[in-house]
């Protein structure tokens, strides 16, 4: 379980203090995976962005990627329901930390560490083994660069609060959006007793609430929204005047791959899992703009190298901490009600 408080990825990678375990990898066979010759996988990330992790998984093994896409929560839904009705169809579920959870303490996955992943940070490892992560989205502020001029560009989430940035904030709406709700929940790392009170000066910013953290980009490249806070890896996967502020931390949101305990191509699910956290397949989805954890591959995102050793893992409140925050703490904060 990753431990709540501060995790510098950079810095202890860098430090080296992540020797390799090979005596829990398990080894995966290639050539079973190649007779079953298909792997069907549930994940959240766009299919243009794994399109080059599939090309290259098809290319080096020959076999099929079957990907169906969706947020992590229809994700989870969607394999949770199957499963619960005894059929399940996938082969590997990929999404966010909150919901591998609860599908995890459903039974939904079966042990394995890939090989691959031995040089990952020890940190963000699950003891169990029954996830694995593999790719983590941190958070910064973005603002339109044709709109905002450089001086008036905000150092901090701190300085959204200045009036001129009223009205002009995309936000996800945090009583719909629990990536959202997480991440103000987890302000509490860096302003300590002090993260509601930032939470309700924010609120009176009349921030833009959108469905979730992608349209955030949009609000801003459309000069809907000035500023916005959202997902870094967006400046690369969005055309448009869009980029965004170096900070001295970086909230954010770690991602997971795992095998299903009831896989119909058990092997060729493996054999993708540990694919993905090959340095072969972190370069393919980091291409896209992806942070991966794999040492020294970085996405092609200016000053990335500046991102990665700052980057804090999120923490997951309970469920019944999630439903307190968006049902009565958010709901009263944004809505008044």
């Amino acid at each position: 379980m990753i431990i709540r408080g501060i995790v510098v990825l950079g810095i202890l990678l860098s430090a080296g203090l992540f020797p390799a375990d090979r005596s829990l990898a398990q080894p995966v066979n290639v050539e079973a995976a190649k007779r079953e010759g298909k792997v069907v996988v549930y994940g959240s990330v766009v299919p243009q962005a794994m399109a080059d992790l599939h090309k290259g998984f098809k290319a080096k093994y020959g076999i099929d990627v079957e990907y169906w896409r969706g947020d992590s929560t229809k994700v989870s839904e969607r394999a949770l329901t199957e499963f619960r009705a005894g059929k399940p169809g996938f082969d590997v579920v990929e999404a966010n930390r909150g919901v591998q959870l609860i599908m995890r303490s459903e039974g939904l996955f079966a042990k394995f560490i890939p090989p691959a992943s031995e040089k990952f940070p020890a940190s963000v490892k699950e003891k169990d083994a029954l996830i694995t992560p593999w790719r983590v989205l941190p958070i910064s502020i973005l603002y339109n660069t044709e709109l905002v001029k450089a001086a008036d560009v905000p150092k901090s989430f701190d300085d959204l609060l200045a009036p001129k940035w009223t009205g002009k904030i995309a936000f996800p709406d945090p009583t719909r959006h629990t990536t959202t709700a997480q991440f103000l929940w987890n302000l509490e790392k860096f302003k300590k007793d002090k993260w509601l009170e930032f939470v309700r000066a924010f609120a009176k910013q009349r921030p833009i609430l959108v469905e979730s953290l992608a349209p955030v980009t949009n609000a801003i490249i459309k000069g809907e929204a000035l500023v916005g806070i959202t997902y870094i890896k967006y400046v690369k996967q969005y055309k448009g005047p869009v980029h965004y502020v170096l900070m001295d931390k970086y909230l954010a949101d770690p991602n997971y791959m795992a095998v299903g305990v009831k896989a119909a191509h058990p092997n060729a699910a493996r054999l993708y899992v540990d694919y993905a956290c090959s340095p072969e397949g972190q370069k393919h989805i980091a291409g896209d703009g992806e942070f991966v954890l794999a040492p020294g591959i970085l996405p092609p995102i200016k000053d990335a190298e500046k991102v990665a050793p700052n980057i804090v893992f999120m923490d997951n409140p309970t469920a019944e901490e999630f439903k307190k925050l968006q049902t009565v703490t958010f709901r009263e904060i944004f809505y008044g009600k």
